[in-house]
């Protein structure tokens, strides 16, 4: 029998918005939306995944926010991802739904989320998937990670500096990170400059995903990998939150 939910108004405007970062869903995508989302509610009860549980905000404020990336990636044509500090899978699983033909790896601290992750990859059967648990620091030095990823995502909630710094070194010469940020971009930018660039990298845009007068506050920072990230980077762990560059 067909999920009701399908036809709500409130998944009618999602899909619309969706179309909007040129993004069409197959019913069968549609189904796995919305199975990730109950998934999602069911482990919330046991761990804290998210404190937004309204049908509506979870459409809009992690399932449509996680797939503006591809208003600005042509993301149909085979691409590695890494999604860093991955926590429930946002933006990691919605593009894994809608874009089949990535790889991405789910990367989160907690072996708890990861297993959540896990059960989500099995269950929706995303075959594009890897959840691994591991500190960004950690993961960064690995020869399987470093500087092999096309593409580098974060919503993570750290400042924009030590953000890089875990993030910038999983991305190749010529790839890009982009940071999902809301308030303060511009600020947070001209703050970051000196380390993006000791990074090895460069901004190459701000993008405002919604018009100003909008509700919903998103930038996505892009920053271009232009080259290797010094191999004294990331530092240990914490070091980057305590002592940004």
């Amino acid at each position: 029998m067909s999920d009701t939910r399908l036809k709500s108004p409130e998944f009618v405007s999602f899909l619309h918005e969706a179309e909007s970062f040129h993004i069409s869903l197959t019913e069968e995508q549609q189904v796995k939306f919305l199975h990730y989302m109950d998934l999602m509610l069911e482990w919330n009860q046991k761990i804290n995944l998210t404190a937004i549980t309204d049908f509506h905000d979870i459409l809009t404020l992690h399932f449509l926010d996680s797939l503006a990336l591809a208003k600005y990636e042509n993301l149909s044509q085979k691409s590695k991802i890494a999604d860093i500090g991955t926590g429930a899978g946002f933006p990691g699983i919605p593009l894994a739904i809608a874009f089949p033909e990535l790889q991405i790896l789910l990367l989160d601290s907690l072996n708890k989320r990861v297993n959540f992750l896990n059960e989500v990859i099995n269950r929706l059967g995303l075959q594009n998937c890897t959840a691994v648990q591991s500190r960004a620091e950690d993961g960064a030095r690995q020869t399987t990670y470093r500087e092999k990823f096309d593409l580098v995502t974060s919503r993570a909630v750290a400042s924009l500096s030590p953000l890089c710094e875990y993030c910038l070194p999983y991305a190749k010469i010529g790839g890009k990170f982009y940071a999902y940020k809301s308030l303060k971009t511009e600020e947070e930018c001209s703050n970051s400059s000196a380390a993006i660039q000791i990074l090895g990298g460069k901004i190459q845009h701000i993008y405002s995903v919604y018009p100003q007068d909008s509700e919903r506050k998103r930038t996505l920072v892009c920053i271009e990998k232009i080259k290797p990230t010094p191999n004294k980077y990331p530092r240990k762990a914490g070091t980057p939150v305590k002592k940004p560059l």
